[in-house]
């Protein structure tokens, strides 16, 4: 090769390397840019929501924060920690330093929990006479009911024709291994249904039942997800869950093979609420969340993105829940003073029972 062509050979690999390069740097910087903008452009959110998994997975979040963001023009951050007794777990574990300005997920039965660790500060919506009184179970305000729904036993109906219709029936030969249950320590359906069996046999009593039911119980779950998973698995074929499945088969997939029943004795509502985080930096738009999740905007989207019930009773359920949701003839409650007082103690002996 002559010198001639050596140069321009040379000069030619120099062209090659320089336009290389700048495809490389065009594509990182694009691709950069494209990560930039999916992350809302850099911008560091303006409040934090701690919830639970499926306030994201069951898109009650993707259907509602959108709204808040532009109503305000601000951006949200919703983060979950598992179910509800986790989330509050997190806040605590976090203290002061914690980037919550919203717990999500508190119901009726952390009430006391959540109060006793002071975590949250109380604030009283203006628009707080949008909610039923009897739905109110935090007076002082520190949390706030934005959706309830029935406890209930669901299920499977290619395994169960005639399913108990009472606690008694539960404790049968015949259901033995056959329910899967949560832990009220980690789970706030768990918390509720270790209540609703106080409720029916009272505090000295439901130590009696679940010492009964323990044959009965296939496994406890740390949460509602878990436990419904393996449900669905056909790990057993009944499981501690809400009165709305049956009418989110049907909406989803057309379909009645899992059904809910309330036990005859009475039902009881496990009430879910939120409230500001003590360590908030953004108390006023934290405040403004809360007023807003008690709207129609907010509520309407419950129904079929929480399969819960809405606290504002403006909002008329779709015919789905209409037809095939179940609601108890009565509802059993505990006195909050009771549940604050007790509620340890029966988790310990609850404990003790079954392990």
């Amino acid at each position: 090769m002559s010198e001639v062509e050596d140069e321009a050979s040379a000069v030619r690999r120099g062209w090659v390397l320089a336009v290389l390069v700048i495809v490389i740097v065009a594509v990182v910087a694009g691709s950069a840019y494209y990560l930039f903008l999916r992350s809302g452009g850099g911008k560091k959110a303006d409040l934090v929501i701690y919830a639970y998994d499926s306030f994201v997975s069951y898109n009650l979040a993707g259907a509602t924060i959108h709204k808040f963001e532009e109503m305000y023009g601000v951006k949200v951050d919703v983060r979950t920690y598992g179910d509800a007794g986790s989330v509050i777990a997190q806040v605590i574990a976090e203290g002061e330093k914690t980037e919550a300005d919203i717990l999500l997920g508190v119901d009726n039965s952390y009430l006391a929990k959540v109060l006793n660790a002071d975590i949250l500060t109380p604030y009283k919506p203006q628009n707080i006479q949008l909610v039923p009184e009897h739905l109110i179970f935090d007076e002082s305000y520190h949390v706030i009911p934005f959706d309830y729904g029935y406890i209930a036993i669901v299920y499977d109906t290619e395994t169960i024709s005639d399913p108990p219709r009472s606690f008694q029936n539960l404790t049968e030969e015949r259901w033995r291994g056959k329910l899967i249950v949560e832990n009220p320590i980690s789970s706030s359906t768990g918390a509720a249904f270790l209540l609703w069996t106080v409720a029916v046999y009272g505090g000295d009593g439901f130590d009696d039942f679940w010492r009964d039911l323990k044959p009965t119980v296939h496994s406890v779950q740390a949460g509602w997800d878990t436990a419904y998973e393996a449900f669905l698995n056909g790990e057993a074929p009944m499981v501690v869950s809400y009165s709305l499945d049956t009418a989110y088969s049907v909406y989803y997939y057309n379909d009645t093979r899992y059904r809910a029943v309330i036990m005859e004795e009475g039902g009881y509502a496990q009430i879910e609420g939120m409230g500001i985080v003590k360590w908030s930096k953004h108390k006023d738009l934290a405040q403004k969340f809360i007023e807003f999740a008690l709207t129609e905007d907010f509520q309407r989207e419950i129904p079929l993105n929480n399969w819960m019930l809405p606290v504002n009773p403006n909002v008329e359920l779709p015919e789905e829940i209409q037809q095939y949701g179940v609601f108890p003839e009565r509802n059993l409650t505990i006195p909050a003073e009771d549940i604050a007082a007790n509620f340890d103690s029966w988790v310990e002996t609850w404990q003790e029972i079954m392990s």
